[in-house]
């Protein structure tokens, strides 16, 4: 994706689109998770804007702070994250119990 020509939006569109970008198959965070990652935080209807607006991002690895898929689109991003491994049951992701997204260096920020 090329650089956005600059000013608040154009950069707010760069870094979750880098964050978006970065995520790896089998890995699937919530719109606000992507938010935070990107410096910020609160922005999460923002980030759905962004993949809305964009081609070429991984936007199936976005869900709901609940897990729930975008509902204009759940079953074609229920079955790319079946594809890559990843339990979608009713709509919803299925996140294993006492597993947390852990950060880009393998650490766990809530039990810091």
């Amino acid at each position: 994706m090329a650089p956005s020509d600059g000013g608040f939006h154009g950069r707010f569109r760069d870094r979750v689109s880098a964050v978006i970008a970065d995520l790896q198959p089998g890995e699937v965070v919530s719109y606000g998770d992507v938010a935070a990652e990107a410096g910020y935080p609160g922005a999460a209807r923002a980030v759905g804007s962004v993949l809305a607006a964009s081609e070429g991002l991984p936007w199936w690895r976005v869900v709901m702070s609940d897990g729930r898929l975008a509902p204009a689109h759940e079953d074609r991003q229920a079955l790319l994250l079946r594809q890559e491994g990843i339990t979608v049951r009713s709509g919803r992701v299925v996140r294993p119990t006492g597993v947390e997204r852990a950060d880009r260096d393998g650490n766990n920020p809530s039990r810091s």
